[in-house]
């Protein structure tokens, strides 16, 4: 009896049909083309064992944003605008002071960490955007 029980429930199994959809179209908003895969499962081994929507030089870096980021920061951070002080004066100030008693580090209650973090947060917003901005403008997003 339970050998029978157990038969009807791997035949119930057994004859359910699967099948694979005829076509799947793989799309993605970072590739202009749409993909299609006649068998899905064949696609995975055409990038070397793993299935990847993005390109694989998504970053796409290029040295003149660098360039341009580095000029567009260091130009706002150098006017004078902090007690007639400029922040990028203030940053290499605090690196003067904190090297004259060069073996011991810097306290946390020294001004020093306040300027690098300004200075650093200013620095990567301004190349973060410069890169979304140069991007976006060559490969006409906007």
């Amino acid at each position: 009896m339970a050998a029978s029980m157990a038969t009807s429930s791997i035949i119930g199994l057994g004859s359910s049909s699967l099948s694979l959809p005829k076509k799947a179209a793989l799309v993605s908003d970072f590739v202009r083309s749409p993909v299609r895969a006649r068998i899905p499962l064949r696609l995975v081994r055409a990038s070397g064992g793993r299935f990847t929507c993005f390109q694989r030089d998504w970053l796409r870096a290029d040295y003149s944003v660098i360039g341009f980021g580095l000029i567009g920061w260091l130009a706002p951070s150098s006017v004078p605008a902090i007690n007639g002080k400029s922040l990028t004066g203030l940053f290499f100030e605090s690196i003067g002071t904190e090297l004259a008693h060069f073996p011991t580090g810097p306290p946390l209650t020294s001004p020093f960490w306040l300027w690098l973090f300004l200075w650093h947060l200013g620095l990567f917003l301004c190349l973060t955007f410069g890169q979304i901005g140069f991007k976006g403008r060559t490969e006409e997003y906007f």
